[in-house]
């Protein structure tokens, strides 16, 4: 199936693919060096790791503002620019979350990585849809999204590597260089996408209506959550923002006339979200707090888990190319089921470590499909918008995730195994019936073209 895939490459496409993974992958570096040290930032501000775990939240609430924000301008100035000023963001917010001097400041720089974060799945994933054969999307949409394991492969290897002996801020600081000579790379070796055609009239005032409406969301996301607590302010959250900005998207005339569409992928994002989220983030705090694994054991085991998450996403995205978008991703979600209790449940550190790598293998297998299929549904003039956007309200709605859990295995005395049980089961088979019941447009023509070659 890859072999098929990797065959006829030009060189544009080769760069366009790897700077559009590794955006991924230093993101996902940025975001997961948290979940590691989640106890060490507690400790370090005097509070409860629930607290800290807002800032998870927090980071996925924000994420749909950052996805329209940057979609809007890469549909209006091209994916290139503004995937390389993307990159700069998060990598500059990320850096600077090593030196917060209070957990209010701490959420504030993480609240702003959210935003930055949020842009880059959709902007790197259409870039990359737009430029590769129809061939080549089944791959290609696979080992984009292994970006997001490769990150968390790489944050556990840092946690191994750094956290002895420079404490949780050294982690935040391992992204830094990384993320600006990726910039430079896309600089210097990334063309804009063949498809892309600028719009007939692009109005900086209306993107300076949606910077001002994006700061605007961002403190009221904060206030939200700060001064109402973490449930109750999520509620406010998805019962305001959302509406919002479901409401400035439709305002598009592309996106008002596929309402019905974008209604649907949201709902099947928030499956995904709490399918990713629910089995990755507190993953790491399960394995300190209630199974009390020492660092190198806790970091083996991660990076076992994200091998198997790298392996699903490469080859049933493959395999969707040949059985199709849908019946992949059904089949996938279904076989997690019997996963779950081995993952969850297993009594020692190697058993342990096989049920994460099937887990993992199963969870990254289904989202190895997305980017390929959000994108082939996107309406073309808004793919840049549309696909990122409805992922990150997806991830909206699932951002209690974390809180939730905590505070669900903290009811059950420190029990996080049957806090990770119950949202694995929910998200698959929510998926699994959205996706059976779902559209499908395999292979769609997106007006990709070969690049010439340099």
């Amino acid at each position: 199936m890859a072999l098929g895939a990797l065959s006829g490459w030009t060189r544009s496409q080769k760069h366009v693919v790897a700077a559009s993974y590794l955006a991924w992958t230093f993101d996902a570096l940025d975001f997961f060096a948290l979940v590691f040290v989640l106890p060490d930032v507690a400790k370090q501000f005097d509070v409860g790791i629930p607290a800290v775990a807002l800032a998870v939240t927090l980071t996925l609430a924000v994420r749909p503002l950052g996805a329209f924000l940057f979609g809007r301008l890469a549909d209006d100035y091209g994916r290139r620019k503004v995937l390389i000023f993307n990159v700069i963001c998060y990598s500059v917010f990320g850096f600077a979350t090593a030196f917060s001097t209070s957990l209010d400041v701490f959420l504030i720089i993480r609240a702003l990585f959210g935003v930055a974060m949020g842009g880059i799945w959709g902007i790197g994933a259409s870039l990359a849809m737009e430029t590769v054969q129809p061939k080549a999307r089944g791959f290609v949409s696979g080992l984009l999204q292994s970006g997001y394991p490769s990150g968390y492969l790489i944050a556990s290897l840092v946690f191994g590597a750094l956290y002895v002996h420079f404490g949780w801020r050294g982690m935040f600081m391992a992204g830094l260089v990384p993320g600006l000579l990726l910039a430079l790379y896309i600089y210097l070796a990334v063309p804009e996408s063949a498809s892309w055609r600028r719009p007939a009239t692009v109005s900086a005032g209306r993107h300076g209506l949606h910077l001002a409406g994006v700061t605007a969301a961002l403190v009221v996301v904060m206030f939200l959550l700060i001064e109402f607590g973490r449930e109750q302010g999520l509620l406010y959250i998805v019962l305001l923002v959302v509406p919002l900005l479901v409401l400035a998207a439709v305002m598009t005339p592309f996106i008002r006339q596929y309402w019905k569409l974008a209604l649907y992928a949201i709902i099947l994002m928030t499956g995904f979200n709490f399918f990713s989220h629910g089995t990755q983030d507190l993953y790491p705090v399960f394995l300190r707090e209630q199974h009390h694994f020492d660092p190198a054991t806790v970091t083996t085991i991660t990076v076992i888990l994200n091998i198997g998450a790298i392996v699903g996403g490469l080859f049933f995205a493959s395999l969707s190319q040949s059985l199709g978008r849908r019946k992949t991703v059904v089949m996938v979600t279904l076989l997690s089921l019997p996963v779950i209790y081995f993952w969850a449940y297993a009594p020692t550190a190697v058993t342990l470590a096989a049920g994460a790598f099937l887990m993992q293998v199963c969870v990254q297998g289904a989202w190895g499909v997305v980017p390929v299929h959000l994108n082939e549904l996107s309406p073309a003039a808004v793919r840049g918008t549309f696909g990122g956007t409805v992922y990150q309200l997806g991830n909206l709605i699932a951002s209690v995730n974390a809180v939730f859990q905590a505070e669900f295995a903290q009811s059950q005395g420190g029990n996080y195994s049957i806090a990770l049980a119950v949202v694995a089961a929910f998200a698959a088979i929510l998926i699994a019936v959205m996706m059976y019941f779902g559209p499908e447009a395999q292979n769609a023509d997106m007006g990709a073209a070969v690049p010439a070659e340099e």
